[in-house]
């Protein structure tokens, strides 16, 4: 496979997904509901919406275990087209697993026992062909992987030119005294993320402008903030807000995933910043209209409909 233009660090999990009416409440049992074993992870899931929206190679930084979920994980990498040479496979260890709990309305929780995807080192980067770094023109990375590893990619990542998107997700990962965001480009965090970034409440548009302002203070250079139904800020050299369309959402696990992926391709492209937030908008609200992860993650032609 030619040389990646978009390099993306991550997970890659198997997703047991349960589809019911609501979520249980702690020390709760709901029966009923659908079951599905889908291939997933933040890293994966990017990698796959990067892969089906963009014209251009993907590779995947990632690990496995050495157990059965491997092979069948590996060969959904394949059958998206995805550089999966750097996918490593981490003897003794388990792959990554995902219990997924999806309500009536689309909203989900969801549990992660990481696996092999803990075990991946900033080592693994520095071993990375200097012709993938030299060819590639963005780095996406989400903190579903051990922190350090993903500053090293940070690190890593500006020096041939990379222009570089964290997606801080969990923002647990990020601590004060990390930095991390210091010399970052772009930022994707939903809601949530905001707040636990900026120490601000997000619940409107204006608090999430208020908030990107904040984390832009961290080093950031560009701060996008996810608002589902209400539908995206961007915190730049100036503010916009970007409607979401009106869908009918079944599913939002994937959704920021998709925005991630999506955005990528378009600045790869060459678009500028506010085209690419547009055009991940438009991604994800086909995204949240589908079950699963992998499944719902949209190709160009889907898109093109809504042209």
């Amino acid at each position: 496979m030619a040389d990646p233009e978009i390099i993306v660090l991550g997970s890659i999990n198997m997703d047991l997904v349960v589809h019911g009416q609501r979520i249980p409440r702690p020390g709760e049992t709901v029966v009923g509901g659908e079951f599905r074993q889908l291939a997933g992870g933040k890293g994966a899931n990017q990698a796959v919406a990067a892969a089906r929206l963009g014209q251009s190679p993907v590779m995947l930084l990632a690990a496995l275990g050495d157990d059965p979920l491997a092979r069948s994980l590996r060969d959904n990498l394949a059958a998206e087209n995805i550089c999966s040479e750097q996918v490593l496979e981490i003897p003794g260890s388990s792959s990554g697993v995902a219990a997924i709990l999806v309500d009536a309305k689309g909203e989900n929780c969801i549990s992660v026992a990481p696996g092999a995807n803990a075990l991946i080192r900033p080592d693994h980067l520095e071993q990375l062909p200097s012709s993938a770094w030299q060819q590639a023109t963005i780095f996406l990375a989400s903190l579903e992987v051990p922190v350090e590893t993903v500053a090293r990619g940070l690190e890593l990542a500006p020096q041939p030119g990379l222009l570089t998107i964290l997606n801080p997700a969990p923002a647990s990962q990020l601590t004060d005294d990390q930095e991390l965001l210091s010399e970052l480009d772009v930022i994707t965090p939903n809601a949530l993320e905001a707040e636990q970034l900026s120490g601000l409440p997000v619940g409107s548009q204006q608090q999430a402008i208020e908030a990107g302002r904040q984390i832009q203070q961290r080093g950031p250079a560009t701060v996008i903030i996810t608002l589902g139904s209400q539908g995206a800020v961007l915190v730049g050299e100036t503010e916009q807000l970007f409607a979401a369309r009106a869908v009918q959402a079944i599913d939002s696990t994937a959704a920021g995933d998709c925005f991630n992926g999506a955005l990528a391709v378009r600045l790869a492209e060459g678009d500028s910043i506010d085209a690419a937030v547009a055009f991940a908008n438009k991604a994800a609200s086909i995204c949240v209209t589908r079950h699963g992860a992998g499944p719902s993650l949209p190709g160009r032609q889907d898109l093109a409909t809504l042209e």
